[in-house]
């Protein structure tokens, strides 16, 4: 009986399977970000994060432990050498899933894993979002109404159908004036 045993198995030998994600985890350390399947994707972060936090406590026996599953000594080393260092304070969510649509040739749905404090887009622009404390209603300035040459200005939409209207009205007697000027210098 299979009760209870739902990863998924990737349609791969134990082996080949475990040599795959130990692969794949191995360049998401190296590399911070990967692009794969959305199925890889979610076996790939259930294998990697108990392995980076593991990497918190650097002692020999982690490092072996860590090792057993990498098989890489340049992964290993990264993971604890930078890796760990800034997710030390961090309780675990160590991998970010961004999907990416389908691949063209199989319609496969792809998708980005990402070690989240490694992207630098995104911790930039979380940085002036702390600077905001307060939360005001914003003033429209079409609402307010503003001095003209010492008057109050009348709302927005009236000044619309007055300016629609000037113009027609403006136009004539300017016509009218120049025809005059032209009549006296004549």
């Amino acid at each position: 009986m299979r009760h209870n045993k739902k990863f998924n198995h990737l349609g791969r030998t134990s082996s080949h399977r475990k040599a795959m994600l130990s692969n794949m985890a191995a360049s998401l350390i190296l590399h911070k970000r990967i692009i794969t399947t959305l199925a890889k994707g979610k076996a790939l972060r259930v294998f990697v994060e108990p392995i980076i936090t593991r990497s918190k406590t650097d002692s020999t026996h982690s490092r072996r432990m860590v090792f057993r599953y990498l098989q890489n000594k340049y992964a290993v080393t990264e993971l604890f050498r930078e890796v760990a260092v800034k997710v030390a304070d961090r309780p675990g969510g160590y991998t970010r899933i961004i999907k990416l649509g389908t691949r063209l040739g199989d319609n496969a749905e792809m998708c980005m894993i990402e070690l989240v404090d490694f992207n630098e887009n995104l911790l930039e622009a979380k940085a002036p979002a702390k600077a905001k404390t307060t939360r005001r209603r914003s003033t429209k300035k079409s609402s307010e109404p503003a001095k003209v040459e010492g008057k109050a200005a009348e709302p927005k939409a009236d000044k619309e159908v007055k300016s629609t209207e000037e113009p027609k009205a403006e136009a004539p007697e300017a016509t009218e004036d120049t025809t005059e000027e032209n009549k006296d210098k004549e």
